[in-house]
């Protein structure tokens, strides 16, 4: 049986009807799923998929003494006729996320304190404990307000400045999880000591009621407080032995042991707001949780002494925090980045140019009138990137020199433009609905939109782009897309072999993202431009089309092709969007940490503990089609004869 599944194009920007098999969005939450990396972890406990689980537990010799009940832990029965005969006496359970409790373990563990487990049950995991430490970073505070942005005009330094309200907005709800040990220590400066602020102990009663948890210290250093780096840790048994941390490099017990993950990263919570400490005076940090969610806030004296603690969670009330994500906010930041965009601005601006910019939320508008553009326009599809934009341009006295239109591009009218003819359409490109690299060629279809607004001789910026790819080894990410076979014993290949079906299908054989400065590569090829998109025209009405083979230049094993676009602003200034300078003699990679590349992963890929063989060359055929916005796609190892 067939079933139709809608799916929003972020490249044209329609909603299109797709025939797929029943079956469809379970192959691809297999195919997408960690479950292969969570399978690597070899200290962490394992709970498989149920619908795998009993057929792993028969084809292991388990039947009689496993019995495999398909419910949520809040629907099983207990009794004579119910799911299970009596109330268990070990409770065992893997519910954690990089948050700890985001997954629900605290309301699942006080469910089964009630009504599955007897009262002095033990519990695997035994204990968990959170941790936490405070730093000055501006890279991550960059993440989270919207800095002044320095501008050099012939009349002098321009500076946008935020609106009030961004810059008192406690930021966004939702946790910041990532790669922690790839971050710099030279990107942040340690404020306190590693800070244990709370455990829960699973084997007793435990309350999802929301609560605080504060711990006093003494600033190792004078700075401003501004961001909270936590993660925590498990034991296993009740004498703590058997010990599982998520802890970064700097603070782990044996670095050189640390056992890789991806579906267990850090987290990176922002302060509502920084405030200055001095070295030696005691403060207090104090960490809040409902639920599902923690956040933290920094106080002058203990809770216990302070009744005004605020223990809602904070809340965004600017429309920034919604409109724009982390990358986002850094990639705004990015003083070097708008330098590149008014560098470019500057060769093709004339006094008499009429702009019109196109991308969500973009201060490339604010950029054109401070360099002199006589008028500008920008389009803002959404209400929250209208209602923030407006607020921008207030902060800046601009609200009367910039006209922000509040409509899709496509549905631009001349009266929209006050019946001006446009000599400069403008985009970063960025828009919020691009996952992959190339859903930004949205910008194209924009500008073929509004050809007919176009003047004479009209500039284009960027005028072209390009999609490019190298061929790379992971130092890790390998994991997620490698097989399992054994884990601790039992034997697993029926899960590998679903997932091996899952990765016919079509969307699983396509790119997935993956910010890559998280993730460490070698590159083993030579950066390829595979495609090349001429904004100065029209979207072609017929599929662009490239086919090749890209040489191995270093030793290793080609674990996925990696791609990226190029935006060329003009012929003098191009903008990257993956690597950010030429490969290393090893082949590191330095890639665009504001971005998410593209990841195309080899089947099989390949275990580094495997033996590797002669370097073989990957060929590849790609095609972009216009009518759907699509970029398909074929990387494949060719088998070479041995010399």
């Amino acid at each position: 049986m067939k079933i139709f599944c809608s799916r929003a194009n972020p490249t044209t920007g329609s909603v299109e009807w797709l025939e797929e098999d029943e079956h469809y969005d379970y192959h691809q939450e297999i195919a997408r799923s960690s479950y292969a990396d969570m399978l690597h972890d070899k200290d962490r406990v394992f709970k498989p998929m149920a619908d795998a689980a009993v057929k792993i537990v028969e084809k292991n010799g388990f039947s009689d003494k496993i019995m495999v009940i398909n419910k949520h832990s809040t629907e099983v029965t207990v009794g004579p006729e119910g799911d299970m005969p009596c109330r268990a006496n070990i409770l065992v359970t893997e519910l954690f996320d990089t948050e700890l409790i985001g997954e629900g373990a605290l309301p699942s563990y006080e469910h089964a304190h009630r009504h599955l487990v007897e009262e002095n049950c033990e519990a695997v995991p035994h204990r968990a404990t959170i941790y936490a430490q405070l730093v000055e970073s501006r890279r991550m505070w960059s993440w989270n307000k919207l800095f002044p942005i320095h501008l050099q005009t012939s009349l002098g330094e321009q500076v946008i400045v935020p609106p009030v309200d961004l810059e008192n907005c406690p930021g966004a709800p939702s946790v910041c999880d990532i790669q922690l040990s790839q971050v710099s220590p030279a990107d942040f400066t340690v404020l306190s000591d590693v800070l244990p602020m709370f455990s829960i102990d699973f084997s007793k009663q435990v309350s999802s009621s929301a609560a605080c948890h504060s711990r006093q210290f003494e600033p190792l250093t004078s700075g401003r407080a501004q961001v909270v780096l936590s993660w925590w840790d498990i034991e296993m048994d009740p004498e703590g032995k058997i010990r599982c941390t998520t802890a970064p490099f700097w603070a782990h017990s044996d670095p050189e042991e640390m056992q890789w993950r991806d579906h267990w990263m850090q987290c990176v919570y922002f302060l509502p707001q920084e405030e200055p400490v001095v070295q030696g005076s005691a403060l207090c940090l104090v960490a809040h949780h409902d639920d599902y969610c923690v956040w933290y806030s920094l106080q002058r004296t203990s809770p216990e002494k302070n009744e005004r603690v605020h223990q809602m969670r904070p809340v965004c009330d600017c429309q920034a925090h919604l409109l724009w994500n982390r990358p986002r906010f850094g990639e705004i930041n990015d003083q070097d980045r708008t330098d590149r965009y008014i560098q470019a601005l500057s060769t093709v601006l004339k006094p008499d140019s009429v702009c019109l910019c196109v991308s969500d939320g973009s201060l490339l508008s604010v950029l054109a009138h401070h360099l002199g553009v006589e008028q500008v326009f920008t389009v803002e599809s959404s209400a929250a990137s209208h209602k923030l934009l407006r607020k921008i341009f207030k902060a800046n006295h601009l609200e009367d020199k910039i006209n922000i239109i509040e409509k899709r591009p496509e549905l631009l009218t001349s009266e929209d433009l006050k019946s001006r003819k446009v000599s400069l359409l403008l985009g970063e490109p960025f828009f919020t609905t691009s996952l992959l690299p190339w859903h930004n060629l949205y910008f194209w279809y924009v500008r073929t939109a509004v050809d007919q607004h176009l003047g004479p001789g009209a500039v284009v910026m960027p005028q072209a782009a390009s999609l490019h790819a190298v061929v790379v080894e992971f130092r890790d990410l390998w994991r997620i897309r490698s097989p399992c076979g054994d884990c601790e014993g039992f034997d697993v290949h029926i899960m590998d072999d679903m997932i091996k079906r899952a990765l016919d299908f079509r969307e699983s054989r396509e790119a997935e993202p993956h910010p890559l400065w998280e993730y460490p590569c070698r590159s083993l090829s030579e950066p390829r431009q595979i495609l090349a998109f001429d904004f100065r025209q029209l979207v072609p009405p017929r599929p662009l089309c490239a086919e090749g083979t890209m040489e191995l230049r270093r030793p290793g094993r080609s674990h996925a092709a990696v791609l990226w676009m190029e935006y060329h602003l003009t012929p003098e200034c191009t903008l990257s969007t993956g690597l950010l300078e030429p490969a290393d003699p090893e082949g590191g990679c330095c890639w665009n940490p504001h971005c998410k590349q593209a990841v195309y992963f080899f089947s099989p890929v390949l275990d580094p503990r495997a033996p590797l063989g002669g370097p073989q060359p990957v060929s590849y055929v790609v095609e972009f089609h216009p009518s759907t916005g699509d970029i398909t796609m074929e990387f494949r190892l060719t088998d070479t004869p041995d010399s």
